[in-house]
């Protein structure tokens, strides 16, 4: 497709025109010519059940979490992720698919055990929640023609269903397909993680308290 853009005069074709193409001029491939349908069928079944990884990238405050507008279906809006290599860990592959798509290196911000995942019908969607992104982060996709915008949304602005109209985004459920079935997933994730903070916030008052009485305490013995 580099020489396409440079040159329209060129004919394009379709993905399965390209494969016959390949197919025909290639010696050991010839003899599967005649089942070019069924090789299309066995690939496109393999690529639906390779599992895939990515990861929720959320904000300071945990308020807004960043999607990925997908660069040939513009209305669709999802997380960064894609399908793991052969041997490939899980979470190098989200590491890997964050930094492709986004330019953001989530290597020191990954943990192992945090993560949602979802099965759309047999495929596996692992996606690790990563916190503490700054708003004024740079993205910049690296990979070509796959993302074609970066951008942050409010977790609590999304819909929660196919037809949850009420989302307070511009766009509709249809355009968050791929988000909605961990929205309220991430709604719970981030609720629950705000209580452990707040309640350990409680503890280290509750022992600097007890630290300063007893300091109190031994300063007042010292002193008689």
């Amino acid at each position: 497709d580099f020489y396409c853009e440079e040159n329209p005069k060129l004919p394009k074709c379709t993905v399965k025109e390209f494969i016959n193409i390949i197919f025909r001029h290639i010696p050991f491939l010839q003899k599967y010519c005649q089942d070019i349908d069924a090789v299309i069928a066995d690939w496109r079944e393999y690529k639906s059940a390779v599992p895939t990884y990515g990861a929720i990238l959320l904000d300071q405050n945990l308020d807004n979490v960043l999607l990925v507008q997908s660069y040939y279906s513009k209305a669709s809006w999802g997380f960064p992720k894609g399908k793991v290599n052969e041997d490939e860990k899980p979470y190098h592959c989200a590491i890997r698919e964050v930094f492709e798509e986004t330019g953001f290196d989530i290597t020191d911000y990954i943990k192992n055990e945090e993560f949602l995942e979802h099965y759309f019908n047999e495929q596996l969607i692992r996606l690790y929640i990563i916190t503490g992104i700054p708003l004024d982060a740079k993205f910049h996709p690296r990979t070509r023609k796959e993302i074609k915008a970066c951008e942050w949304f409010p977790v609590n602005h999304l819909p929660t269903g196919k037809r949850d109209e009420a989302s307070k985004t511009k766009l509709g459920p249809n355009n968050f397909f791929m988000v909605i079935p961990f929205v309220k997933q991430l709604q719970k994730w981030i609720a629950s993680y705000k209580e452990k903070e707040s309640l350990s916030d409680v503890e280290k008052d509750s022992k600097m308290d007890k630290q300063f009485i007893k300091q109190q305490r031994l300063f007042s013995q010292l002193t008689k």
